[in-house]
């Protein structure tokens, strides 16, 4: 499956709650989860309750549309996760917020994955003094991640590190302007959305 390129807010609004996939418009009230709180489509009144195998779908394609991934890269994380001893849906929620995206985005240094995604892409951050322009990439605790001195001058980053944070950094990170450090690993009770992990976890399980 390719990435959505549809309207983001769409997305939002089949899951039945905001996903923050817009950035300052999901702030605002022109936010559609707002003005249209029911999912898209013309025969949307027609489904009834949920069974166990849409409870189970439905919280997999939260979480995959959160984090910005195709199945195919989610499958991967997932796979990843069963191998390590303990619990495979904390492991997994781990692997997902140590994305360079991710943390981008958890530091502030971005208002939404997908831009936190553009800025690593275009290669404007360094990971412990060397460039890194994979989203994927999978920070460690003290990585230190900073943006490069040339990207200051850009008015759009310039604008975001002025401007207040709609969000601090969770406790695992540490921001200082452009500046961020990885102090330890991401705690489930930390995330910024409430995911049930052990029900995707049962869905690749079948």
């Amino acid at each position: 499956m390719g990435r959505h390129t549809e309207a983001k807010c769409r997305l939002c609004r089949r899951e039945g709650e905001k996903l923050f996939l817009k950035g300052e418009k999901c702030y605002t009230e022109k936010c559609p989860v707002e003005r249209r709180p029911y999912a898209p489509g013309m025969h949307v009144t027609k489904f009834g309750r949920l069974s166990q195998y849409g409870i189970h779908l439905r919280e997999k394609q939260k979480a995959k549309r959160i984090y910005g991934l195709r199945e195919e890269q989610f499958r991967k994380y997932v796979a990843r996760a069963k191998r390590v001893k303990g619990v495979t849906g904390d492991f997994l929620l781990e692997l997902l917020e140590r994305r360079m995206d991710n943390v981008v985005y958890r530091a502030g240094l971005a208002v939404s994955r997908d831009q936190a995604r553009q800025l690593v892409t275009h290669g404007h951050f360094l990971v412990n003094q060397r460039s890194v322009n994979i989203p994927s990439f999978l920070v460690r605790p003290g990585d230190i991640i900073e943006l490069k001195p040339n990207a200051y001058a850009k008015p759009g980053i310039k604008n975001l590190l002025e401007s207040k944070p709609r969000h601090s950094p969770p406790a695992w990170l540490e921001r200082s302007d452009g500046r961020v450090q990885v102090l330890d690993r991401p705690k489930v009770d930390e995330l910024e959305h409430k995911l049930q992990m052990h029900l995707i976890v049962e869905y690749y399980s079948r």
